[in-house]
């Protein structure tokens, strides 16, 4: 990343680098899958890091789509976050660990700092920070790769008129030579004739960082995989854990809540109760990942250092079992679910009554692929509709819907909904008696034809489609521009509902915020409309959510 004179990275090369890296996994994800022998072959390093590093995109989109002036500051600390939580598995935590240590050396930068040395520093802080996570380190892992990245970097940078780009592509080059060895270090390795999982999914987001400096793609190291893109897998991991369905083996993580100083208990109780130990983060947020025997202790450990949540446990046996399967896990499954995205405690209660499976969203707290995903997989169902109901989030749900597809076998869809109210009026349609493919239909035509607006309140001075706004100004959205400005929240609530139906309708929709908590405004709207527009039906919920004291919607 090119590190002006300021000291700091430019948001363009952030929200590019972002980009590539989760394209890149995405096409490397099959290949980094089979080759994952260490430290259990449970077939996922590949999703793993591709899910880590899309939470950490779809933060850094989120960041910037929320703030008309963010910077690259925001940018950088939303890559840091999003990536914390939403690390999957023992490489996705090791990665998201190396990735805050890049971003905090350089929002620590200073303009007396040369780019080269900033990058080449932050690089070689990202292997120490790799290092000191894992409870045991290995070599011929990603851990390796890593550092030899790191020292690349470092005597790269000492050179004569060195630039981040070439320090970037020095460090790329290293992992490559240090991945083509981990055969020779790891006998796992060399068994099955492959190079390191992780350390080839980190010579991936190596590789996509030095396109984007220098617009070379760099040619990755033979895997080792032959034509059918299978690899022999050892029946015991490390330390022995049976692979078999009766075995003991499970993969434990969780965020949780608590503060450094209970962190090195936490590890040492850990430690105790199994291996492949990360413990990432800062206060007051960690990311808690271990392989155990007994799920309950990994838990209460947790549970006596701070608040343990987004608790997520894998029976390697099973999981294993299922990759084996074709398709993954659609035995047990069966029937249709819709899931959807929801922004508030009312429309949560809205979409659960109507048999949808929830997930927690909106304004702030946009969903996870990870929190998608654990969602699709929850449902049981071995058809799936997903609604997102947010613009930002339809690429997380997409993500989501490939990921089930292949790992687990199922038919996912997602209607692009990219309003509550849209994902209401979908989900009043689904059939699941009917063909997937029509349903399907259905719900996405009936999206479509919604017109949805909305009144908000403005959080500070900008400029809208409607004219220049200062804080506390009430703001109306149609399709979601800002199309009035006002003061008080009824009128500026009636011009919209007025834009909407300037072409006709049957049915509208008004949805009461927290905002709204008597729902006053709701009753007054709808109360407008019986007297301006009788033939038109209305319908009130009381939505519950942030933001938007109303989300209107015409059918």
């Amino acid at each position: 990343m090119e590190v002006p004179g300021s000291g700091h990275v430019q948001l363009a090369v952030v929200l590019r680098f972002v980009d590539v890296a989760v394209d890149a996994l995405a096409a490397a994800r099959e290949e980094v899958d089979a080759l994952n022998v260490y430290p259990v072959p449970d077939g996922d390093t590949g999703t793993n890091m591709h899910l880590t590093v899309s939470a950490a995109r779809e933060a850094v989109r989120q960041a910037v789509a929320d703030r008309s002036d963010a910077d690259v500051v925001e940018a950088l600390e939303a890559l840091r976050r999003g990536a914390l939580l939403g690390a999957r598995g023992n490489s996705g935590v090791i990665l998201s660990e190396m990735l805050r240590a890049i971003v905090e050396r350089l929002l620590a930068a200073t303009s007396e700092e040369t780019n080269a040395r900033v990058v080449a520093d932050a690089l070689r802080r990202a292997a120490a920070a790799s290092y000191a996570a894992v409870g045991e380190p290995v070599e011929g892992t990603m851990l390796t790769v890593a550092r030899a990245a790191g020292d690349a970097a470092v005597l790269r940078a000492e050179e004569p008129r060195a630039r981040a780009r070439d320090v970037f592509a020095a460090a790329a080059a290293a992992a490559r030579a240090a991945l083509a060895a981990t055969p020779d270090q790891l006998p796992l390795l060399r068994e099955a004739g492959v190079v390191d999982a992780g350390g080839r999914g980190l010579s991936v987001v190596l590789d996509a960082a030095e396109t984007v400096l220098t617009g070379r793609r760099p040619v990755p190291v033979a895997s080792g995989l032959g034509a059918a893109r299978t690899i022999p897998v050892p029946h015991l991991g490390p330390g022995g854990h049976a692979l078999a369905a009766d075995g003991p083996s499970y993969e434990v993580m969780y965020l949780l809540e608590t503060t450094a100083e209970r962190v090195p208990e936490l590890r040492a109780r850990l430690g105790g109760l199994g291996d492949s130990l990360v413990v990432v983060g800062g206060d007051p947020l960690w990311n808690v990942h271990v392989h155990v025997d007994d799920v309950g202790a990994a838990i209460e450990a947790g549970i006596d250092a701070g608040r343990p949540h987004r608790i997520r446990v894998t029976h390697f046996a099973e999981q294993r079992a299922g990759a084996a399967a074709t398709p993954v896990g659609a035995a047990s499954r069966s029937g249709r679910r819709v899931v959807t995205v929801s922004a508030g405690a009312g429309l949560t209660r809205l979409f659960e009554e109507a048999g949808a499976v929830v997930v927690a969203g909106g304004p702030g707290r946009r969903p996870s692929t990870g929190e998608v995903l654990a969602a699709i997989e929850a449902s049981g169902a071995a058809e799936v509709v997903l609604l997102p109901n947010d613009e930002a989030s339809v690429r997380v749900a997409e993500v989501a819907a490939s990921t089930a597809a292949q790992d687990l076998g199922l038919r996912v869809a997602v209607v692009p909904t990219i309003a509550q109210v849209e994902g209401l009026a979908a989900l009043a349609v689904h059939e699941p008696g009917r063909g997937f493919d029509r349903d399907v239909r259905e719900m996405t035509a009936t999206a479509r034809h919604v017109r949805q607006g909305a009144v908000t309140v403005a959080a500070r001075q900008a400029m809208t489609m409607a004219g220049p706004c200062e804080p506390g100004d009430v703001l109306g959205v149609v399709a979601g521009d800002f199309v009035v400005v006002g003061s008080d929240a009824f009128d500026v609530a009636t011009q919209v509902l007025d834009r909407l139906l300037a072409s006709g309708g049957e049915l509208v929709t008004v949805v009461a915020g927290v905002d709204d908590p008597e729902g006053s405004l709701a009753t007054r709207v709808a109360g407008w409309l019986e007297e301006q527009h009788p033939t038109v039906e209305v319908v009130v919920y009381d939505g519950g959510q942030d933001r938007y004291p109303l989300l209107v919607s015409v059918e």
